[in-house]
């Protein structure tokens, strides 16, 4: 079943969630059209439960320190992809330039096309998570996510929202764009959490 794969790591069986088969390609999965994204106007705003807003410039953002780190990604429609090499801005290094309340439980992940995703600020402020702007040594293509996505590794892909444009610290929780639609609001993908 898996000969297509040219390599296989010795691991990766234990590191196949329940449900997900593996493939090499990057399925393109989203709701709406492509946003068109001008970076002279782009912005990064940092708004909500925190004692002063942040707005950040594309050449502002890329001049913060830059991470690569690689992870493995699972997507509720059951497929994951091993390895995936991202750089881009590691969220502990985001959180330097903003001082939350005491109030702030949550978070709201804001994009381009209305989209949003929600999670617990302490997921939020893994050192594994991160804002990339660039996927295996290349520039994010524009539908996968170009100037800038949220990799949130440890949860179903789509937690890993493509566009973003804001983050929004909240005091208390509500559901995102697919949350409303009924997937889960957590989304581990190795206790299935796929539908609410």
């Amino acid at each position: 079943m898996f000969e297509r794969f040219k390599k296989l790591p010795d691991d990766w069986r234990e590191r196949l969630p329940p449900g997900q088969h593996l493939t090499q390609k990057w399925p393109v999965l989203h709701y709406g059209a492509i946003p068109h994204i001008d970076l002279e106007t782009w912005r990064l705003r940092l708004f909500g439960e925190v004692e002063e807003e942040v707005e950040l410039t594309w050449d502002e953002f890329m001049a913060l320190p830059q991470t690569t780190r690689t992870n493995d990604i699972h997507c509720v429609t059951g497929w994951s992809r091993l390895d995936n090499t991202w750089t881009g801005v590691a969220i502990p290094d985001l959180m330097r330039l903003v001082r939350l309340k005491p109030t702030a439980t949550h978070v709201m992940v804001h994009a381009y096309g209305g989209y949003t995703t929600n999670m617990p600020l302490d997921e939020f402020l893994r050192e594994d998570v991160l804002l990339a702007h660039s996927h295996d040594g290349q520039p994010l293509t524009p539908e996968h996510g170009w100037p800038l996505r949220l990799v949130v590794p440890h949860l179903y892909f789509w937690k890993s929202a493509k566009w973003v444009r804001g983050i929004e610290f909240m005091a208390g929780d509500r559901p995102g764009f697919w949350e409303r639609y009924g997937y889960h609001n957590h989304g581990d993908p190795w206790k299935e959490e796929r539908f609410g």
